[in-house]
């Protein structure tokens, strides 16, 4: 009888969407997109492909919704005070995805492509509102709210993904460090009259701190937007390190 029981169980739980939604984020996680097949998933959740198309459509369906759940609890996970500034909101905002992504090395794909092939779905609108009611809390003129999301939006996604990215080339080769240390010998060594700046920058690109580096390009964006549309061109709070 507990046999019985616990099988129920296991088949209820297949039978969920959200428990679907789950096992494809565990599959994305552990071999990428192409991992991510309704064979692999039907024998991850113990279930036939019946139940899982009860759920979702097709592939695309499948990356949107796991998509929208990573990002979701991207943007919920945070502190659970209120900001002390729109600033501090949207670096909160910031750090969150850009964690998700680094934990998640096939989101930032499937958010490029949720953001110019389906900005009318459930995520670009979800990354908008957060970002966007930062932005109208910091006194942007409404004609420049959605230059000014865009714009963090855009930053957010691009940087976090080529961090991601450049994390997945350097775990294929050997420690972040020596990497980093491979690579600035190499600007090093550049010829001093076609690459003057890049040697001169070669030491600070070996010692860099990935998260700094980022919510310093944060900073930057927000006293663009700042010195743009707000009297007095002031950010009210001190760059986050």
């Amino acid at each position: 009888m507990a046999t019985r029981t616990r099988r129920s169980q296991r088949r209820t739980e297949a039978l969920s969407r959200e428990r679907i939604v789950e096992a494809a984020v565990e599959l994305l996680d552990a071999a990428g997109e192409s991992g991510l097949t309704f064979r692999a998933l039907t024998e991850r959740l113990a279930t036939g492909p019946g139940a899982i198309y009860w759920h979702v459509a097709n592939k695309d369906e499948l990356l949107g919704a796991a998509t929208e759940a990573v990002v979701t609890t991207a943007l919920t996970s945070g502190p659970t005070e209120p900001p002390d500034s729109p600033q501090d909101g949207i670096r909160a905002v910031a750090l969150g995805l850009f964690t998700a992504i680094e934990q998640h090395p096939w989101l930032a794909p499937q958010l490029a492509v949720q953001l110019s092939r389906n900005p009318w779905g459930s995520v670009t609108p979800r990354l908008f509102e957060s970002i966007g009611r930062q932005v109208r809390a910091l006194g942007v003129p409404e004609g420049s709210w959605f230059t000014a999301a865009s714009a963090l939006v855009h930053y957010i996604l691009g940087a976090a993904g080529q961090n991601a990215a450049n994390a997945r080339v350097g775990k294929l080769h050997t420690n972040r460090s020596e990497f980093l240390d491979t690579a600035s010998t190499a600007w090093q060594e550049l010829d001093p009259d076609a690459y003057p700046f890049t040697r001169a920058v070669a030491d600070q690109m070996r010692d860099h701190d990935d998260h700094e580096q980022f919510l310093t390009g944060i900073d930057l964006v927000l006293t663009g937007i700042t010195a743009l549309h707000l009297p007095g061109g002031q950010l009210d709070t001190p760059p986050a390190t």
